[in-house]
């Protein structure tokens, strides 16, 4: 059973979660799905890009010390969310053109960045 009360750490993530759904949804992407689950992994949102899937990671941190946001995610988190991909990929009979990006937040300071993580 999912626990009742999510941390502050958790409160904090799905906050810029919805704040990059809101940010992407501006500049034209669609929303597909949030918060992916298989075993192979997570991924934060999931949105069309016209005809191209996007599967994005959302990351923050307080500031941008030791690399930042996009510089936490290592080459372990990038192979399960391209796992995870893959996973979602499945229920496709012919899968879209896809692409990943991040959505680094360091501090109060927003980048999305596109194309970020090779599949």
């Amino acid at each position: 059973m999912w626990p009742l009360r999510l941390s502050a750490k958790q409160r904090s993530g799905q906050l810029w979660e919805r704040k990059a759904l809101a940010h992407l949804g501006r500049r034209g992407l669609v929303p597909v799905e949030s918060n992916f689950r298989c075993r192979g992994g997570e991924i934060d949102l999931i949105m069309r890009d016209g005809e191209t899937l996007v599967f994005i990671e959302v990351r923050q941190r307080a500031a941008a010390t030791h690399g930042g946001a996009a510089a936490s995610i290592g080459a372990a988190k990038q192979r399960r969310l391209v796992r995870a991909a893959q996973t979602y990929l499945q229920r496709f009979a012919a899968p879209p053109a896809c692409r990943f990006d991040v959505v680094a937040v360091d501090g109060e300071q927003f980048d999305w960045l596109c194309g970020v993580i090779e599949g």
